[in-house]
């Protein structure tokens, strides 16, 4: 299998018509920038005076600004709590021109990711998050069923946080209605992902799922391997400054990374899979599709914390 050349711009038009639902763990990354001057004398830790702060959506929050950052529609369908990051994470994402179904529950806290940064260097990072009820996920599974005959692909964000507790369902139901199923996945129990179009995990996701392997032949075969024990249509497993290798029945690929100074990776995942999706619901070949969202990861890498690539930024 050969990828060939591709460019966003050969299919823009039609991915500003494109529909794509996304559903997942949201979470809410707030950033606290300041000067490192001196260290504490209470402990042998550096003291930040901040000077500013930022919020940014996360998750598969992030996937979906990334989504309408490539100029296609998208729908998030996601729990959070009922409280301030929740609220903080609607407004950012209205601003961003994404549409919203969030169902809040007050026994939870939304999820938040606090970093603080100094001297352009992450220092600390604070996690705040709890599992949703079972109440609240079947609610949004019923809101899931309703939503899907609108979208044109779905896109499923793990994070591991509880919200895709019925993803086996999701994807059944999804691929019953004729629609592609994108998944980053999570965890250790993968066989939930079965029957997915594609799922993308990157090196390290792959390597605890598939073991270690010695050189590139036994890495193919792993993957096909596993490929055809979910029944997925592809897997794409991204490998940082290794590339992409994607794996179908036609056999595998790998394209190398795009060379570019990274400055931080987090977030890539997010820009790969809403890239890959939008493209796919545009009706690109997969092929094409990936070697577009490569060039996308090469790109957002280049920028600070969770960010997104827009279609003037492809060469």
């Amino acid at each position: 299998m050969k990828l060939r050349s591709a460019h966003f711009s050969t299919w823009a038009a039609r991915v500003a018509t494109t529909r794509v639902l996304i559903v997942g763990d949201v979470m809410l990354d707030r950033y606290w920038f300041g000067e490192v001057e001196r260290i504490s004398p209470e402990a042998p830790v550096p003291v930040v005076k901040i000077a500013r702060t930022e919020e940014r959506p996360g998750g598969a929050a992030n996937v979906a600004r990334n989504v309408t950052a490539l100029r296609a529609q998208s729908t998030l369908l996601s729990v959070t709590g009922a409280d301030e990051p929740g609220a903080a994470l609607a407004r950012l994402l209205a601003a961003d021109g994404v549409r919203t179904s969030f169902h809040r529950d007050a026994g939870i806290a939304t999820t938040v990711k606090l970093r603080v940064i100094g001297r352009q260097q992450q220092l600390l990072r604070i996690d705040f998050e709890t599992s949703p009820s079972h109440e609240i996920l079947a609610t949004k599974l019923a809101d899931y069923e309703r939503l899907l005959p609108e979208c044109d692909i779905v896109v499923l964000s793990d994070y591991g946080k509880g919200g895709l507790m019925h993803i086996a369902t999701m994807i059944e139901r999804a691929r019953a209605a004729g629609k592609q199923v994108l998944v980053d996945p999570k965890g250790e129990d993968w066989a939930r992902y079965r029957g997915a179009t594609l799922l993308t995990p990157n090196r390290t996701e792959f390597r605890q799922m598939a073991g270690r392997w010695k050189d590139e032949r036994e890495m193919a075969t792993k993957a096909q391997a596993l490929r055809n024990e979910l029944n997925l249509d592809a897997l794409l497993v991204t490998r940082s400054e290794e590339g992409m290798s994607l794996f179908t029945a036609e056999g595998g690929e790998t394209i190398p990374a795009v060379a570019r100074e990274v400055y931080d990776v987090s977030g890539a995942g997010d820009t790969v899979i809403a890239t890959i999706g939008v493209l796919l619901g545009a009706g690109a070949p997969l092929p094409a599709a990936v070697r577009i969202a490569n060039e996308a990861a090469g790109i957002v890498v280049g920028k600070l914390g969770t960010a997104v690539v827009t279609p003037d930024e492809f060469r």
